[in-house]
């Protein structure tokens, strides 16, 4: 079941700023979920978006949106997310196996109920961290769905801009052990140097036959895509302004660090994916996605 540790709060710590893009993001994977060529399944993701006040009238249906597809927010963006959903749910069973991880970081964890629903191996370990707030509101929802984890789930409440590290060994991950970690939309709301420190962590408590995977966005200047549709469009229908909430300084080039620290790494956009499944977003004028790059990596065994 799930753990009782976290006190029991409100759903404040995800009803403002960056922890409201997680319940975005959770009603972009109700929407994919109930779609007839769905990508990407999360029967938990309606229910976070029902539990929380500032979510009054958003949909988790497309055909709650009276423009459907076309409608940027809700059709596009939000498919971009079942996208997503669905290459970094396959790439973490890949890591665990075939790449025989037993370890499951979920850094910036949000509202991602992947211990819950994905088909994980008994003795896998699934490390959750987020700040506390936004990991009690989960609780509460998944415990009032008497929701069982699939392999054990460690809520591990911390800040990211404080020392997380003692956080999460703490809670038991151990660095001798294979593991993969995941920064699934975490790293754009980040400063560069909280980034490269967070990379450089990663590969010191990793060990070969481990992987990560995490999202980075390259453009020079994230204001030239202000009259995007996609962020129009997301701040007037639900208020939330991403420009406002993305870190602007120069991001580093964490990939090829990695690559530079022996780890073997693959950068994707998102529009590959998109034509290798059929389904998602593709390119379009003043595109808000142009930048987004799906970065890889694995720790080769020898």
């Amino acid at each position: 079941m799930v753990s009782t540790a976290l006190r029991k709060t409100g759903g404040e710590d995800v009803e403002g700023g960056v922890g409201l893009t997680a319940l975005l993001v959770a009603a972009a994977r109700a929407i994919e979920t109930h779609r007839l060529d769905s990508l990407a399944q999360d029967v938990y993701a309606e229910h976070f978006v029902r539990a929380a006040p500032a979510c009054a009238g958003w949909p988790v249906r497309i055909g709650e949106v009276p423009d459907g597809d076309t409608n940027p927010l809700w059709g596009r963006f939000a498919r971009y997310f079942g996208l997503r959903t669905r290459v970094l749910d396959d790439f973490l069973l890949s890591s665990v196996h075939s790449g025989g991880a037993r370890q499951v970081v979920l850094l910036g964890a949000g509202l991602d109920s992947r211990a819950f629903r994905l088909d994980w191996p008994a003795d896998c370990a699934i490390f959750e961290l987020d700040r506390e707030g936004v990991l009690a509101f989960k609780h509460r929802v998944l415990a009032g769905l008497a929701a069982t984890p699939r392999a054990t789930r460690v809520p591990v409440p911390t800040d990211l801009r404080g020392d997380w590290v003692t956080a999460l060994t703490g809670a038991g991950f151990d660095p001798a052990v294979p593991s993969v970690w995941l920064a699934e939309g975490l790293l754009f709301y980040l400063p560069g140097a909280a980034e490269t420190f967070l990379i450089e962590t990663v590969d010191r408590l990793t060990t070969p036959g481990s992987a990560l995977a995490f999202e980075v966005k390259l453009e020079p200047d994230l204001l030239e895509y202000r009259t995007s549709p996609l962020y129009v469009a997301t701040n007037r229908q639900i208020g939330i302004d991403l420009l406002t909430l993305f870190d602007r300084e120069p991001r580093p080039d964490s990939a090829g660090a990695l690559a530079a620290m022996g780890w073997s790494t693959s950068v994707r956009t998102p529009f590959e994916f998109s034509r290798e499944h059929g389904r998602g977003p593709l390119p379009e004028p003043n595109d808000a996605l142009e930048g987004n790059r799906w970065v890889f990596a694995t720790r080769p065994r020898t």
